[in-house]
């Protein structure tokens, strides 16, 4: 569990240390307590993106052999 910690924290702030800094995100006013941390538009986003990969593999799943064939050997 501490490597897969230590894998994903890494990426994470590496995906932040690479983002370049804004004048507007430095202006910009904090959120209020009553705001949503999920908004309808992430939200939308993350029930597309689940809906098209339980498709994806609810395909695969029945449909795959013939699109996969297995391998036989030599």
């Amino acid at each position: 569990m501490l490597w897969i910690n230590l894998i994903m924290d890494s990426l994470a702030s590496l995906a932040l240390a690479t983002e370049m800094p804004s004048e507007e995100m430095l202006n910009r006013k904090p959120r209020t307590r009553k705001e949503h941390i999920v908004s309808k538009t992430m939200l939308k986003h993350i029930l597309g993106q689940t809906i098209l990969q339980i498709a994806v593999i609810t395909f695969l799943i029945f449909w795959g052999e013939e699109f996969i064939p297995e391998y036989s050997g030599p």
